[in-house]
Order: structure tokens, then C-alpha cells, then sequence
């Protein structure tokens, strides 16, 4: 919404209260000054009511001023933007990866998770997440871990990418050779 209220270039009416001219202005150019701010004022208020569920427009439709509806949402919604930081956060914690799914599968569902922390304003370096995918590896791929976390070089997390995924090609072509000797 704050989006679409710049591309009109409304955005200011969130913050801003009635100008007030002083009293040395002429009173036509104050009424017009007043009237043209309570117009965009109310387009504002308006457009953002116009987008809530019918329930919460009539919830919302009671404030005044695009300024009263703006704090009262942003008090609303900033909260549950906290509890999806922490929900976000405590699902990249829990993750886990299992020996019976692939690995590329796996990390690509890391990199999701990852990308929903990064959306949210939480800021995770690079070596960081390539320690934490490494960390998350499972137990079937701890030589792997081993070698990667005594690694001296810093690995770049595409090229962690790369190398999971070279070494699960590796192990599905050792399965298929013991398989073909069977």
C-alpha cells in the first residue's frame, strides 16, 4: 500500500497533519491550502480502505484522518510482522536435513527459508549461511561435513551448491554401479 500511495505521490499524508497558514496569508489561499490537503487526505484514506476486507473496512472506516488509519494499522500489522520474524527464524533453526531426501531438494527448501528471512529485514551473510548449511547437513554426509568445515578457503554458498550436488550425483552413480554388479 505505502507503494502504491508513492507512485501517486500521496505518501506524505501519512505523516503530515492540516497545514496551517498563519494568519497573515489570505484566507482564500488557507481554505484552498486546508481544503486541497483534507482532499488528498481523504483519496489516501480511501484507497487504503477500499483494499481491507469488508470486515476490517468497517472496523477501519471509523478514523478520521489517513494519518489516524495509518498508525492504527501499522500498530496492528508491525506486530504480527514481529511474530513472522520469529516464526521464520525458528523454522531456519529447526531445520534439519534427512538422509531419504535428496540433498539438492533439501538445500533448495533451505534457500527458501533463507530468502523469507532476508524478505523479512533479518541479514544473514554469506559465510553464514554456507557454516549453517554445512551445519544442517545429515548425519549419512558426515565426511563431507567434516571436509567442508575444516576447509581454509571460504566457500561462496553457490559453490557449496555445486559441490552437494556433484557429490550426490557421485553417490547415486555408486549406487547404480553396485546395483548393475548385483
Amino acid at each position: 500500500m505505502l507503494f502504491y500511495l508513492i507512485t501517486l505521490s500521496l505518501q506524505r499524508f501519512i505523516s503530515e497533519d492540516v497545514p496551517v497558514l498563519g494568519e497573515d496569508s489570505p484566507a482564500n489561499e488557507r481554505f484552498v491550502t486546508t481544503e486541497a490537503w483534507k482532499h488528498s487526505d481523504f483519496l489516501c484514506k480511501n484507497y487504503i480502505l477500499s483494499c481491507l476486507e469488508d470486515g476490517l473496512y468497517n472496523v477501519y472506516s471509523i478514523m478520521k484522518t489517513l494519518k489516524e488509519l495509518w498508525n492504527a494499522l501499522e500498530k496492528k500489522y508491525k506486530t504480527e510482522d514481529a511474530e513472522l520474524k520469529k516464526f521464520v527464524a525458528a523454522k531456519f533453526l529447526d531445520f534439519k536435513m534427512v538422509d531419504n531426501k535428496s540433498v539438492i531438494t533439501q538445500v533448495q527448501e533451505l534457500q527458501v527459508i533463507v530468502h523469507d528471512l532476508l524478505a523479512e529485514g533479518m541479514v544473514i551473510n554469506e559465510v553464514f549461511q554456507v557454516a549453517a548449511f554445512i551445519e544442517k547437513l545429515s548425519p549419512m554426509l558426515k565426511d563431507l561435513k567434516n571436509y567442508l568445515k575444516h576447509k581454509s578457503k571460504e566457500m561462496m554458498l553457490e559453490d557449496l551448491i555445486v559441490r552437494l550436488r556433484i557429490e550426490e550425483d557421485n553417490k547415486a552413480a555408486e549406487r547404480s554401479l553396485v546395483e548393475i554388479q548385483q
